[in-house]
């Protein structure tokens, strides 16, 4: 490897890194139940916050924390799609598989 292409790994290694960085503090919105449950979830996992309508508590329980995984699962899917879209275009031609 010469030093050209070295130079242009380090850039895209930092390129990368920084993405990753944005990726993880970014706070992505699942809901479920058309709103009823609305979770906040970090980039890196992390959840912020989960809010419930009230008046879904009184309603069905169960019903409610259905939707919370749901919520869960809507932010985590769209943590991948944003993953998928911000550090996909680092493999290009270098043999990494992402």
């Amino acid at each position: 490897m010469n030093q050209q292409q070295m130079m242009k790994l380090r850039k895209m290694q930092k390129q990368m890194m920084e993405a990753q960085e944005r990726l993880q503090e970014t706070v992505f919105t699942g809901t479920a139940g058309g709103g009823v449950v609305k979770v906040e979830v970090k980039g890196s996992h992390e959840v912020v916050s989960v809010k419930i309508d009230e008046e879904a508590i009184k309603d069905d329980l169960e019903m409610v924390q259905d939707m919370i995984v749901l919520a869960l699962n809507d932010a985590s899917k769209k943590i991948d799609e944003e993953s998928n879209k911000l550090l996909g275009g680092f493999g290009g031609g270098m043999g990494f598989g992402f």
